[in-house]
């Protein structure tokens, strides 16, 4: 069963004033805690898993980021994984290119949608790569960066 979707960050404010005073701040880790919010305002936490890679879109949106960095195991987002063709490691793509192609629901399609959405959101750029180059992949020498500018998907040779 997917995880439930983010609907939004009840903490949104507190988060906001942290990273204002310069906090490094912890937060929507594993999806964060699943709350519910009745009519009348009370909040009442849930048995789920919320989605995390949605959750730290959704975040990174509300936040006005100006990037979203999503790492993993593995390199880069691949198209074609585990295919007889052969998989392609996207280097650069916009969203709507990205978008065209199919993601393992289990692994790489959170990521792609994620990165997507908040793209779209705040014409910022989302990367995803493997956890040991997070400095390159910043640098966009390595991983996958989805970005409003892209023309089209751009290939690893």
């Amino acid at each position: 069963m997917p995880s439930p979707e983010p609907k939004r960050i009840l903490e949104l404010a507190t988060i906001a004033l942290l990273l204002e005073a310069r906090v490094i701040a912890v937060c929507a880790g594993g999806g964060g805690i699943p709350m519910t919010v009745s009519p009348a305002g009370r909040v009442a936490g849930v048995e789920a898993v919320i989605d995390k890679d949605l959750t730290a879109a959704l975040l990174g949106a509300a936040l006005r980021a100006e990037a979203l960095l999503m790492l993993t195991d593995v390199d880069a987002a691949y198209t074609g994984w585990g295919t007889p063709g052969g998989a392609r490691p996207v280097r650069v793509a916009s969203p709507d290119a990205i978008g065209a192609y199919r993601f393992a629901s289990g692994s790489m399609a959170p990521k792609i949608e994620a990165a997507r959405r908040f793209v779209l959101a705040t014409a910022g750029r989302a990367m995803i790569g493997a956890l040991d180059a997070a400095p390159r992949i910043l640098d966009g020498a390595a991983g996958t960066t989805i970005r409003p500018d892209a023309s089209t998907v751009e290939w690893y040779r």
